[in-house]
Parts: structure tokens; sequence; C-alpha cells
């Protein structure tokens, strides 16, 4: 995803406890993240919206008993997931996938208390075993206003032939009976604005249905933790649908903004070679442990570091991997790099972690949770052999 420039406070975990952290290292400030959820809450309290964490951005378990505090429960769109909201989060389970498959969605029933479909013929495939199950999940379709917010296309879930939700010429009404939500997701790190735009097209398309429905599902994509954020907009526009259609749940499954600026990944230099320009090989990887870095493609901040030319020492940052295109970057340091160096990446708690791979063999980032206030660091796992051989057979 889009990572946002990280404040001041982000990557200002004390250099002096990243030394004990083992490298490389994903390390979340507790501090940090509950000072999002703080403003997070300001919309649940103001509206009674519920907020819902969206494990595909930040699943770091160890740091539930904190979240659950605050927010109603988990969006998920796997069983992985849906089990892991039950087991370690509690509160209310939402599932949506694109598509179920008929050997698992009797599993996704046994933990989901809200359940959204991508099309009307998954749901009329899948209706009667909704119906029969004793939990009875409350169901929903996930719409596609064709509205598109996003400047990136691999983001946007409206753009063009997009396989996510129900366009309007596809819309079923006719299979509405035992549907009680609609589902949209269509932002992807925006502000207030692009939601206030996209309910507003959301309306005028489904409108005609909108009174049948008892819960609505506002998605994900709000980055309500950034500075810039704006959000007595958002506090307003969810007011202002809640008057036009009273009674009805709200919800909204940021994953992001959660963990915003909350955590960094630590890394080492392990040699510094020269081809036509300077690079130092680090032990982390832009395609294992960040792979956003080339699916944006984006360039992740370094505390310290600058734009290359801006400071007097500039390296090209390349990963453990193979992969010849595993390259993270070109920054400047006012000092040239050496072996054993420690690099701070930041605003790496959210969607880097939970991407990670183990491609080429390369361990996984250890995960470790600081406090800023007690400067006290926590090492929750190390990763080894094992984590890379239990996955291949």
């Amino acid at each position: 995803m889009i990572h946002a420039p990280p404040t001041p406070e982000a990557i200002a975990i004390r250099a002096e406890r990243l030394s004990e952290a083992p490298s490389p290292c994903f390390v979340v400030d507790e501090v940090l993240i509950e000072r999002n959820l703080r403003t997070i809450d300001r919309v649940q309290q103001a509206t009674g919206a519920r907020v819902l964490l969206a494990l595909k951005g930040f699943a770091m378990w160890g740091l539930f008993p904190l979240i659950s505090r605050y927010l109603a429960g988990t969006t998920a769109s796997s069983i992985h997931e849906a089990q892991l909201g039950q087991e370690q989060f509690g509160g209310e389970v939402h599932a949506y996938a694109p598509a179920y498959a008929d050997h698992e969605i009797d599993t996704y029933l046994d933990l989901a208390d809200h359940i959204s479909f991508n099309s009307f013929s998954q749901w009329r495939r899948f209706r009667d075993r909704v119906r029969s199950h004793p939990k009875a999940p409350a169901a929903a379709i996930r719409v596609n206003p064709e509205h598109s917010e996003v400047a990136t296309p691999i983001y946007d879930p409206c753009a063009p032939r997009s396989r996510l939700g129900v366009p309007l010429s596809q819309f079923d009404p006719e299979s509405l009976e035992g549907i009680s939500g609609l589902h949209f997701h269509t932002l992807c790190e925006l502000n207030a604005d692009a939601l206030e735009r996209t309910l507003a097209v959301f309306e005028q398309r489904f409108g005609p249905w909108l009174d049948r429905m008892s819960w609505f599902n506002f998605g994900g994509g709000h980055h309500v933790s950034r500075a810039d954020y704006d959000i007595d907009l958002l506090i307003q526009t969810i007011t202002d649908f809640q008057q036009r259609y009273p009674g009805r749940a709200i919800y909204l499954e940021p994953g992001e903004a959660i963990a915003l600026n909350a955590g960094v990944l630590v890394a080492t230099v392990l040699d510094v070679i020269h081809n036509e320009v300077d690079i130092a090989i680090l032990d982390t990887s832009a395609t294992a442990h960040m792979p956003d870095v080339l699916e944006m493609p984006y360039r992740p901040e370094i505390e310290g570091a600058a734009e290359p030319g801006r400071k007097r020492w500039t390296y090209r940052l390349g990963g453990l991997t193979c992969l010849a295109g595993d390259v993270i970057g070109d920054y400047s340091f006012d000092e040239p790099l050496k072996v054993g160096d420690r690099l701070v990446f930041g605003d790496m708690a959210h969607y880097s972690m939970v991407k990670t791979t183990t491609f080429n063999g390369v361990p996984l980032p250890s995960i470790a949770v600081y406090n800023s206030e007690t400067r006290c660091l926590r090492v929750l796992r190390r990763f080894g052999y094992a984590d890379y051989r239990d996955r291949l057979g």
C-alpha cells in the first residue's frame, strides 16, 4: 500500500533499544498503536458506528488485547483470518471473500457473525446453508458503485472490469430475500472527502434497496489516524447517512489506520560493494519482507537518510535474495555505511508484516513490541528454518 511519510514519533524508538532487537525485526510501538486507536474511537463515540480491524492490514495478535479494548471486532477474507479473529480478538467477526468454496463455507459460517457475498450467484448457491446454520450469520452483498477514488489501479476496487463487488448492471433485486446488509469497499488510504463522494454515488445507484437493509459496511481504506485526516467530515458524513437511514448499523473496517506510523523494520548492513554506484547489501529484502516497495512501487523512509545526492554518501540498498530486482531504493547518508550498521525503515507495521514471505529461504523478520513511554522492548517471535520447511512439505 501507499505508506505515508512517518511522523517523528514513528521512528523515534531509541537507538539503544533497537541495538538489542534481532535483525531484521519488526518493532511496533504499543503507545503509538493506542494513540491511533483513541483517534479512531472518536468516530465510534460520536456516531455509534462500529470499527473493525481488517486483518489483511494488521494481524499482530500479540497486541489484540489492547486493540480489542477499542474496536468492535475483526474482518477477515480467509478462514485463517476469521479463525484468528475469533480465537485471539473476540467481538464480531465479519467475513468477505471474492468467492467461497463448497468445502469451506460451513467453516466460515461457524466463525462469522456477518458474511458478505461478492456475487448473487454465490449468494444463491449458499443461502440455504446460511439460513439453516445455527448461528444464522447476517448476510450482505458487496456492491461496486463504479466510482474510482484510488489513483493506483492495482489497489482500485472500482477499476474497469473489477472482480470485486456487484455493479448496478448485475444487481438482482429478486434475490435479496435473506440479505440484510450492503457492503462496499472503494477506498485505499484516502481522506473523508473520498468517502463522502463515494457514499453519494452508492446512494444514487443503489438507493431503491437501501431501506430494506439493516446494516451497511463502508469498507476500508479510511486513513483515519493520518495527521491531516478530516475526522469531523467523517463523523458528519456518517451522521448524515444515519439520519437518512435511521436505526441501521454502520461498519468501517480500516486495517492500516490502526498501525499507521506505529512501527519500524530494523535491518543491518551485511556488505558494501561497488558497481558504478555504491551498493549496501542488507539482511532484509524488498521482495520477501516489504513487497509493496516493488508492487506499488514506493520508497520507504529511513531514519537519518535522505534522497540520493542530498547528503554526502549515496547508496543503493539491496536485499538479501537472489532476485535481480530485490532493491529497496537509493538513499544518501551523512556518514559512509559500513558492515554492522543498523537501518530503521519507518511505517512498516501495516501490510508489510502480513505480506512477508520466505522466498529463497530468507528468514522472516522477528517481531517485537516496544513501549515508548517505558522504553521496554519485548521480542514476541523469532523465525527459523522450521517456519520455511513446514510450509513446503
